[in-house]
């Protein structure tokens, strides 16, 4: 495909191979920003931005920011914001044009230009999914303080690096000119993501000095939100085969499956697009289908992709395809589901049941290796939660530690049975010294889970079951770790 015939506004009305915007874009202005543009925002948050549009709503296109790397701008600028997304099942590629995205900027290249389009009245919402190291909490929950960037933020308001700088300094120019604040809607998987988001923003205003923490507190909005939709990262053959059904070159499209959930609380002062039109479920506390997610969802992904890793599977759906991690599943939901509300509405069999057929989807791609990124902030709340409370009630945690144990290995095992950088770690320099220095999986355990900041309530059980599953992994194997789990259990 020639790259000089490129997406774009011009190419809509030549495009057969997919559905496109029905609207005339030229009559959408900007509502939202969203920081951290990747391809999860992309084949979610701006999808259902796009049905809205679609509807007739006309003020709420989206600012797509990224806050490190150029890339997505460098694609999508030439192609005036649009891109494909394809929604792969076993049927085949179902494609569409998405034109919700209506500018991109690089924050590192011009910050000032980012505070003052923050700082816009017609901005009502600032959206985030700039992942879990992005907000910069230490050990215990907190704002790291001592960050590099936390302190240049803090010297340097007018040229800010971090997502609460860009924050802090766009809510103090509209305060100081009588706008009012704009909501910000946290779209990661963090627990609890709009109170945490309240919570380290209040943390570095105060660093900052002045009254804004309390107005922070007091006046902006932070609801709290629960995504899902599984995003495999886009491959050069995929690129090649959207750009050949379009007729014209689409330089980053992204790939996606048909399933789609937003859960988000109904907070928002100054408006916001009409989204329950289109599937998205409005509530008034998010808290028991975020936990759901995180633990039957996200927690299934962790021991899928880290067994998977261990025992030679690139993708989900070939891991989750050998029965015998797929009993194990089974096993690890039964335990997690337990740690769940029974009052809140939840349907945990119909929500496993679905993940079940997600997980099988061969034509996903989604890659073990991926999943597997940033595991010692992901954990947390994925498996230790559910196994601390189990231990609580005094019953068994045999699966969900298996999953600890297998991060261990995993991460272990890269530059040996794995490829160096396969996959990376925000613990990864301590987690080298660490395992430079030992071998025992008793010591291993002890050492990764004080690293990672695991033990606390219930640390030694926990750390008893992993160390037993980490021993199991390394004398005989991470298929006979997951077969003596799955036989303990029946």
């Amino acid at each position: 495909m020639d790259e000089r015939n490129r997406l774009g506004d011009a190419a809509l009305g030549k495009i057969a191979g997919a559905s496109v915007p029905a609207y005339d874009r030229s009559a959408i202005t900007e509502g939202i920003i969203h920081l951290g543009v990747g391809a999860f925002h992309r084949a979610h948050q701006a999808v259902y931005v796009d049905d809205c549009l679609g509807a007739g709503a006309r003020d709420w296109g989206i600012v797509g920011v990224s806050l490190r790397s150029p890339d997505t701008r460098d694609a999508l600028g030439p192609q005036d914001g649009l891109y494909t997304i394809a929604v792969r099942s076993g049927d085949g590629d179902a494609l569409r044009v998405i034109g919700s995205m209506k500018s991109l900027q690089v924050a590192p290249e011009d910050p000032e230009a980012l505070l003052s389009r923050m700082a816009d009245p017609g901005i009502r919402i600032v959206t985030l999914t700039v992942t879990e190291k992005a907000y910069l909490r230490g050990a215990n929950g907190d704002l790291d303080a001592g960050h590099a960037d936390v302190a240049w933020d803090i010297a340097n308001p007018q040229k800010p690096r971090t997502v609460f700088g860009f924050l802090t300094g766009a809510l103090a120019r509209r305060r100081a000119a009588g706008v009012a604040p704009f909501t910000v809607l946290c779209c990661d998987n963090l627990p609890t993501n709009g109170e945490t988001v309240r919570r380290l923003t209040q943390q570095f205003a105060a660093l900052a000095g002045g009254d804004l923490a309390s107005f922070v507190e007091n006046h902006v909005a932070f609801p709290s939100t629960m995504v899902d939709r599984i995003v495999p990262a886009t491959t050069d053959k995929d690129r090649e085969r959207v750009s050949e059904a379009l007729g014209v070159f689409d330089a980053w499209p992204v790939m996606t499956e048909p399933f789609t959930q937003w859960v988000v609380e109904e907070n928002f002062p100054t408006g916001r697009p009409r989204w329950e039109q289109f599937g998205v479920t409005m509530v008034k506390d998010v808290g028991p289908f975020e936990d759901m997610k995180l633990r039957l969802l996200n927690g299934a992904h962790s021991g899928i992709a880290y067994l998977g890793l261990l025992t030679g599977y690139p993708t989900v759906a070939d891991s989750f395809g050998d029965p015998l991690i797929r009993s194990f599943v089974d096993r690890l939901w039964a335990e997690a589901a337990t740690t769940l509300p029974t009052d809140a509405g939840l349907d945990t069999v119909a929500y496993t049941s679905a993940l079940a057929e997600r997980f099988s989807n061969p034509a996903l791609r989604h890659r073990t290796a991926q999943i597997a990124m940033d595991g010692s902030q992901k954990l947390p709340q994925r498996i230790i939660a559910s196994a601390r409370l189990r231990l609580n009630d005094g019953q068994p945690i045999s699966n969900l530690m298996l999953v600890a144990a297998a991060w261990i290995s995993a991460c272990r095992e890269r530059g040996r049975s794995l490829p160096a950088g396969h996959f990376t770690d925000p613990l990864d320099a301590k987690l080298a010294e660490i395992f430079a220095v030992t071998d025992e999986p008793v010591e291993l355990v002890h050492a990764v889970f004080a690293a990672a900041g695991f033990s606390g309530e219930g640390g030694e059980g926990l750390k008893a079951a992993a160390a037993r599953h980490l021993t199991t992994i390394f004398e005989k194997g991470a298929a006979e770790a997951v077969l003596a789990t799955v036989q303990e259990g029946a």
